[in-house]
């Protein structure tokens, strides 16, 4: 029978959302993103979603403002997607961020976002466009083998939108990795995946309310 085992999920009051990551950048931006950031935080003041990393600054490049949000299993301590906006002049665009740089992928997301509009209108879109993601639930797929967690997923679980994945081939099942090579669930430098394993032998909640 599949198990599913539901962690304690807290909501912290009073997080502090988008607070400028270096106080000293704050005197580098522009009246427009001040604005706009100023305006980010009081929309957000009045989320009750549960907790996540956030911060306002910059991307590598120093080309526009980035409002960041990096959700993550805080009992794992394993960073699952880095969301955010690129504000620049009157435009705005959100997407999944790369996770070092902090640039907008080439192609847009499913997640992608787009506004043109002031700094108070863009705000509100970009406030609008964070809490939903925010809501979506995510879920941990585990598989085990002998007692023992050999391979996970993580995934959105509304839509089935994986996030991050791991197999340890030391802790399958003997032959297992060989015949999911065979079958082509690998990627890259022989990255297992774990979309050959089929149904997984427990489901946990890790933000929000996964449907069973």
């Amino acid at each position: 029978m599949l198990s599913t085992a539901c962690p304690t999920v807290i909501i912290v009051l009073g997080n502090p959302w988008f607070e400028i990551d270096d106080p000293g950048d704050e005197f580098g931006f522009t009246a427009a993103e001040l604005a706009f950031a100023t305006a980010l935080r009081e929309q957000a003041n009045s989320w009750d979603v549960p907790y996540a990393h956030s911060w306002v600054g910059r991307p590598e490049d120093d080309a526009s403002l980035l409002a960041l949000v990096g959700l993550s299993d805080k009992h794992r301590r394993v960073s699952l997607i880095d969301i955010g906006v690129h504000l620049v002049g009157s435009n705005v665009r959100g997407d999944r961020l790369h996770n070092q740089l902090y640039f907008l992928p080439d192609q847009p997301t499913s997640l992608a976002m787009e506004a043109v509009g002031s700094p108070q209108e863009l705000a509100e879109r970009t406030a609008t466009w964070f809490e939903t993601l925010l809501r979506k639930p995510i879920v941990r797929h585990e598989w085990e083998h002998n007692g023992q967690v050999y391979a996970s997923r993580y995934l959105f679980a509304d839509t089935g939108e994986g996030l991050v994945q791991s197999y340890d081939q030391t802790l399958a099942p003997s032959g297992q990795a060989e015949d999911l090579i065979d079958a082509g669930h690998v990627h890259g430098r022989g990255w297992i995946q774990t979309s050959g394993l089929g149904r997984p032998d427990r489901i946990v909640n890790i933000r929000g309310e996964a449907t069973a």
